[in-house]
């Protein structure tokens, strides 16, 4: 979801990239630092692979594990080997959710999942291991490509007469598109000032929130021919394998001040992604 946008993004902005998917094995160094050695210069890496699956990852956390942090240590030895500049991509749920205001980069973390737990071991390996790095954190992700809440929803919205969605965790959807923005903003500046960054949409809604937004918004454009019921549930009236962060919104001053970028309301982001499929 991530890299496919990403790609579009770097092109767009007249980057020059390498871009891999799983003909490069990451989980091996050696097959990482092989696959390097065929690039002629390399100056970032920019990891957008993770395993996402967070319901999947109680039961699977030595993949998940593999994926999010052994990988990600891999990332970091490389670059650090090369003496590239590494972005890597964390997440909202490193935190446990039970602080009263958006979170910062310096904050206690609790992860409550295998998921949280991996990527928060991710970031502790690329903060060992690499000298120049950057760790994005990001939070309720989607786009175009790959699975997400807004396909999922349109989905259902298409095929059911009522559907319940979560609407005490609170947070803040992100476009890919803007998260690759984002990136790019790093790499065009060629920043140099390295540590962990909060990188999510701006404002603030529960799932619930965003479904009705994504009804009324895919509705307006023609994706929808009729609105159904979205039913308010509470966190446990929907029972997961994964605990997540009831409230986890970041706070992306840092972000602001040390690289000048600035994410949309995700109201905007979500109209002007939904705009786009409609003319698919």
């Amino acid at each position: 979801m991530l890299g496919t946008e990403l790609c579009n993004c770097l092109e767009k902005h007249g980057l020059d990239f390498t871009a891999t998917d799983r003909e490069v094995d990451i989980t091996d160094i050696n097959a990482l630092e092989s696959h390097a050695d065929t690039i002629k210069k390399i100056s970032w890496i920019i990891n957008c692979a993770a395993y996402t699956a967070v319901d999947k990852a109680e039961d699977d956390k030595e993949l998940c594990f593999l994926l999010n942090s052994t990988a990600a240590e891999n990332m970091a030895r490389t670059a650090a080997k090369l003496d590239a500049k590494l972005i890597h991509i964390s997440t909202d749920y490193v935190f446990d959710g039970t602080s009263p205001e958006s979170y910062k980069e310096g904050d206690q973390v609790n992860p409550l999942s295998v998921y949280g737990m991996s990527k928060l071991d991710g970031e502790r390996k690329i903060q060992k291991y690499a000298v120049k790095y950057f760790i994005l954190r990001t939070a309720w992700l989607y786009g175009r490509h790959g699975n997400n809440f807004v396909n999922t929803m349109l989905k259902l919205m298409k095929t059911k007469d009522e559907i319940g969605v979560v609407a005490d965790q609170f947070g803040a959807p992100t476009w890919a598109r803007d998260l690759s923005e984002c990136i790019v903003t790093f790499i065009q500046k060629d920043c140099s000032s390295y540590g962990i960054y909060h990188a999510s949409g701006e404002g603030k809604c529960s799932w619930h929130d965003f479904a009705l937004a994504i009804q009324d918004t895919a509705f307006n454009n023609g994706i929808l021919e009729k609105k159904i019921k979205i039913k308010k549930l509470a966190t446990d009236e929907y029972p997961v394998k994964a605990k997540r962060p009831k409230y986890s919104l970041l706070n992306k001053d840092k972000l602001k001040s040390e690289t000048g970028f600035t994410f949309p309301g995700w109201e905007e982001s979500l109209r002007i992604f939904i705009q786009e499929i409609s003319k698919e």
